[in-house]
């Protein structure tokens, strides 16, 4: 099974939000398609999707079930800081994008990968987990929270990758964002995804060094294929 890969750089959240879901309606469209089509013996292709990976401006997404009480300062305050602010329809609470960040949009059919939603949100951690591996980062999971953290079992775990995905008929949006070489002041105006005695980290915080965002995107990707048995194609 293959999974067509978008490097889109440096990009605007509302851009690549309406890019999102121009991709999921027409992967939905597809799937549609494909099912009249395999009723009727037509042939079925062998891509399960995209990928998408970008970086941001900084910009505050709060899910849809999210508190607005965790974002700590006001709009005006955000637009002073030339920061934007959206309410969207994944799961998960208020987190941050910007600069420094990789930011992977899966836009996936699962029914074709053949995994649940639980399983593909476990195979996304692991992969995050297994990329901050190779940088010498030990990172795990925290029951009831999603996402992938440091010193999990520690009295203040800090939190490295959120996560939060959004699905109709078994196809994905949304994804993850790890923090490479990120700004955490950023997060010191939000509580990080409704948790406020709870730290974020980096990469490059974690091993004292920075760290090329290409090669972590390399990595990603790899470890994505590997864990989602799809050929990354471009």
């Amino acid at each position: 099974m293959k999974a067509r890969c978008r490097d889109l750089g440096k990009m605007d959240y509302a851009a690549c939000w309406e890019l999102q879901r121009s991709l999921f309606e027409e992967l939905l469209a597809k799937k549609e398609r494909q099912r009249q089509n395999g009723a009727d013996g037509g042939a079925v292709s062998d891509e399960a999707g995209t990928v998408l990976l970008v970086e941001h401006p900084p910009v505050y997404t709060l899910g849809k079930s999210g508190r607005t009480e965790n974002l700590l300062v006001d709009r005006t305050a955000l637009e002073r800081l030339g920061a934007q602010f959206f309410h969207i329809d994944r799961g998960g609470d208020i987190t941050f994008h910007g600069p420094g960040q990789l930011v992977c949009y899966p836009i996936l059919d699962l029914e074709r990968i053949g995994i649940g939603l639980r399983e593909y949100i476990d195979r996304l951690e692991e992969a995050v987990i297994r990329t901050v591996a190779r940088y010498g980062i030990a990172a795990g999971r925290i029951a009831g929270a999603s996402g992938v953290w440091i010193d999990p079992g520690g009295p203040v775990p800090r939190k490295i990758c959120a996560l939060g995905v959004r699905s109709s008929r078994f196809v994905t949006m949304h994804g993850f964002a790890l923090n490479v070489t990120t700004d955490l002041a950023w997060f010191s105006r939000i509580n990080p995804c409704g948790f406020s005695d709870r730290g974020v980290t980096s990469i490059a915080r974690e091993t004292g060094r920075e760290v090329a965002m290409e090669d972590v995107k390399r990595l990603v990707l790899d470890e994505l294929g590997n864990r989602l048995s799809l050929e990354m194609k471009p």
